[in-house]
């Protein structure tokens, strides 16, 4: 394989290194940039168009998630590997709707990094061994988890409503209208069965979209 240009996109300047390091120990690997945020990826991916995108999901405001869809719209060819601890299969599948290429939890072992790249790069699709799992388990258990209706930019949403953010930051967030926003979260509420904004947030609880600890956090904080 000739040279594969990599952007890094994760909220971590420690964890980017380590990764930056892992990659470039293969020659035909290279770093080209890194980001840390939605609006830093775009304008990384816009400048440097690299072969390959490694996405981190956690971010700080809006998810990789967004990044993945705003990428993809603006270059319907981009390739990207997502990378992250989210191990659920719902995140997964959002992720390739959006347009990712690849999705690799961080618990896999690195050699699975390096070749998630060089697949991705190749045009190909690559999964981990847990993510394949866990999807082909909610298969075999005829699992529809109430996400599975949204889309990328709704589950999105979803996740920033159930954080405890007003509809003015979301707006913000996106790049979006208030008014949008607040349709979205009427939509949302009416696809997936969401009596009020509780069950919102247990919903998004239950489909990974955040953790127990970020919702002890913002109960702590009220």
């Amino acid at each position: 394989m000739s040279g594969v240009s990599i952007l890094l996109v994760d909220d971590h300047p420690v964890v980017r290194e380590g990764y930056r390091r892992l990659l470039e120990r293969r020659p035909q690997f290279s770093v080209c940039a890194e980001a840390e945020d939605v609006t830093a990826a775009y304008a990384a991916y816009k400048a440097h168009k690299p072969d390959v995108v490694v996405m981190d999901l956690t971010l700080q405001g809006a998810s990789g998630l967004e990044a993945v869809r705003r990428i993809r719209d603006w270059d319907k060819d981009a390739r990207i590997l997502v990378f992250t601890m989210h191990a659920g299969s719902a995140y997964a599948l959002k992720s390739f709707e959006a347009g990712a290429s690849g999705y690799i939890t961080k618990s896999s072992p690195p050699g699975d990094l390096i070749k998630a790249v060089e697949v991705v790069a190749r045009g190909g699709r690559a999964l981990s061994d847990d993510i394949c799992q866990a999807l082909a388990a909610d298969q075999l258990s005829g699992a529809n988890p109430a996400i599975g209706e949204l889309s990328p930019r709704e589950t999105e949403i979803l996740r920033l409503l159930a954080t405890g953010l007003s509809s003015d930051a979301i707006a913000q967030l996106l790049n979006l209208s208030q008014k949008t926003v607040r349709n979205h979260h009427y939509t949302i509420k009416a696809k997936i069965g969401a009596e009020n904004d509780a069950h919102l947030v247990w919903l998004a609880l239950s489909a990974g979209l955040i953790s127990p600890d970020m919702l002890a956090g913002m109960t702590t904080q009220q």
